[in-house]
């Protein structure tokens, strides 16, 4: 199993020294079938005065720190390495209930598995009921087969287009503009899938490019699927790659709402002319040393990193 490493730093920059409030990190993955976690830190600096982890409602470590120094610049340096071994969904062990769609989910998973299913867009023109109805087959479709055709098709008919403002397109928007970021392309299959009836959830992490491979998402937080299976559990897919199974995707969290898998949130205290830059990077590396590295400038605060009263 490849040894993969990520440094994921934020730099928030301001004109004059600012206060900063408590703020919230999805970083540290948990341990997985297909991840193990080897080590895990986290550098901020000025130091923080105070950390602690907390389990959210999905399961998700979430770290919460506090800045007790006021300071012109705020460093945030998240670093992990796991053990990552990928796993690819196999047909012949899926359920046999739900090989094909449609298929009833058993009914002891349907109480958990209920606000997984349902949709968090309106489709009011109809747009995405009419792009997702040309995956099914008269009859009977493989379960699989359908999710897998699903994902291809976003990777081969839209074209990725880098967008660094928080937030993300509603599926109707990326049908008719035929591109968007991981994100836009991630929610807009979680949308078509639970449109058919299937759980899924909106997943955080990184994106490892091999040498002589190429993908999109890469040098900053990755986003991608995960659509709950019988048999096989929760199986990831990748329609900005095209990847089906978690080959080179590192997990960090999954959510029912993309809203709730903002990497880094918090607060800073000053005037609002006091904000001056945000940089992120993100970089990759395997065992051998490889690298997959692209830095991110933003001129504007995130969503998340709110100002409070000066």
């Amino acid at each position: 199993m490849p040894v993969l490493s990520v440094e994921h730093t934020t730099v928030y920059r301001y004109r004059r020294p600012v206060g900063f409030g408590e703020h919230r990190l999805l970083g540290r993955p948990r341990d997985t079938v297909d991840q193990r976690l080897i080590e895990w830190s986290l550098d901020v600096t000025p130091g923080e005065d105070r950390l602690r982890h907390t389990l959210d409602a999905f399961g998700n470590v979430v770290t919460h720190f506090s800045v007790g120094t006021r300071a012109r610049e705020l460093r945030v340096v998240n670093r992990m390495t796991v053990d990552h071994r990928a796993v690819v969904p196999v047909a012949g062990e899926v359920a046999s209930y739900a090989r094909a769609w449609p298929f009833n989910y058993d009914a002891g998973d349907v109480p958990d598995l209920a606000r997984l299913r349902e949709p968090l867009s309106d489709d009011a023109d109809h747009a995405l009921a009419r792009w997702t109805r040309r995956f099914l087959k008269p009859g009977e479709t493989g379960t699989l087969e359908l999710l897998a055709a699903m994902t291809r098709a976003i990777h081969d008919e839209f074209s990725y287009r880098a967008r660094f403002e928080e937030g993300t397109q509603s599926p109707s928007r990326t049908l008719v503009l035929c591109s968007g970021t991981c994100r836009d392309f991630a929610v807009l299959m979680i949308e078509a899938v639970r449109a058919l009836g299937f759980a899924a959830r909106f997943v955080t992490g990184y994106l490892h490019t091999p040498r002589g491979e190429h993908h999109h998402g890469g040098g900053a937080t990755h986003a991608w699927v995960e659509v709950f299976v019988p048999g096989l559990g929760w199986v990831d897919f990748d329609p900005t790659n095209g990847i089906l199974g978690s080959h080179d995707l590192i997990r960090v969290a999954s959510v029912r709402d993309w809203r709730q898998a903002v990497p880094l949130a918090g607060t800073w205290t000053g005037f609002p002319a006091d904000f001056e830059s945000m940089d992120v990077s993100v970089v990759v590396r395997n065992g051998s040393g490889g690298t997959d590295a692209r830095p991110r400038h933003r001129d504007e605060p995130p969503e998340g990193h709110v100002r409070a009263e000066a």
